[in-house]
């Protein structure tokens, strides 16, 4: 396996190879009330890729030193929150998911952004753009590497560090999470003789 990891600065850095899953990384995910909401992605990193653990540590540390340096993460009287008031977005796949094979020895963490990332595939030694025509070659289950940046926030009572979606490439194809299946899976078992299905 090809190692991408890179600290790119403070709080933004390069992680992979890791597997994607609920991609919205060419249109955004919908609201609960149909309006666009963020594109978004949850990443999977293996827990043996100690090297993008420690990156992602450090630059989560770094995000928490920034925050309480600006004040989003001090509480009224100008101290640190707790720990335990502090959300953290790195969670433990072999607790939260213990039944599902696709978390066991993962990492995992949601991005998002406003703006669209951009979004590319790896072929034939370099990176090529994907364009909207192109953009279910990217899908939930395949693998690549993806840059994020990690920041403070505060809203509504509500604080912590959260992860910015940058950048993601599809290193190569992975079987579709989330119950998505291609049209060669789904068709592969029929047998059609001469003519159209609806004759």
């Amino acid at each position: 396996m090809a190692n991408y990891n890179k600290s790119i600065s403070s709080s933004v850095i390069r992680l992979g190879e890791v597997r994607f899953s609920y991609a919205y990384v060419s249109t955004p995910r919908r609201n609960e009330d149909g309006t666009p909401g963020k594109y978004s992605c949850q990443i999977l990193l293996p827990k043996k890729d100690a090297q993008a653990k420690d990156l992602f540590t450090s630059a989560l540390n770094n995000a928490l030193n920034t925050g309480i340096a600006n004040g989003k993460l001090l509480d009224k009287n100008g101290k640190k929150l707790p720990d335990i008031k502090i959300h953290t977005p790195m969670r433990d796949g072999d607790e939260e998911y213990p039944d599902d094979p696709n978390y066991a020895g993962m990492w995992f963490f949601n991005a998002s952004s406003q703006t669209k990332p951009g979004v590319a595939v790896w072929e034939d030694g370099k990176a090529r753009t994907l364009s909207d025509m192109d953009s279910d070659e990217f899908y939930s289950g395949c693998y690549g590497a993806v840059t994020v940046s990690l920041y403070p926030y505060a809203v509504s009572g509500n604080a912590g560090i959260a992860v910015g979606l940058n950048n993601v490439i599809k290193t190569r194809d992975g079987e579709r999470l989330a119950g998505g299946h291609s049209a060669e899976q789904d068709f592969a078992d029929l047998e059609v003789e001469g003519g159209s299905f609806l004759d």
